[in-house]
């Protein structure tokens, strides 16, 4: 049920954007404490302007049902845009993250939703 969309405006090769599906996958289901089979990762580039700036950027929005908090959302921050510098050279004062909490009836899967 936790989903990770990131968006950067760095042109990633196929390489590159399968590197990063596994790791965010892994951090994602380790930080929240949910199976990682319900975890759902998507990469994708858009066009962006951070600070005035085209530099290379990136935004990462993360849902949950249950599982964000104060100390999981840090360790996510910290993990995602560590796993972001290393990979695709992306700052981490580049990174904006949006963390949302999802009530289980507000989560569709499978032909119904979890509540």
């Amino acid at each position: 049920m936790p989903l990770l969309a990131l968006q950067t405006s760095v042109h990633l090769s196929n390489q590159q954007r399968h590197n990063l599906l596994a790791p965010l996958s892994k951090i994602v289901a380790e930080c929240i404490g949910k199976p990682e089979r319900y975890v759902m990762v998507t990469v994708g580039e858009a066009a962006m302007l951070m600070g005035g700036a085209e530099d290379s950027a990136a935004y990462a929005d993360i849902r949950s049902i249950g599982g964000l908090n104060r100390e999981v959302n840090r360790k996510l921050s910290e993990r995602i845009c560590t796993l972001l510098q290393e990979q695709l050279a992306i700052p981490p004062d580049r990174v904006y993250l949006g963390f949302t909490s999802v009530s289980a009836e507000n989560w569709g899967w499978n032909g119904g939703t979890f509540g």
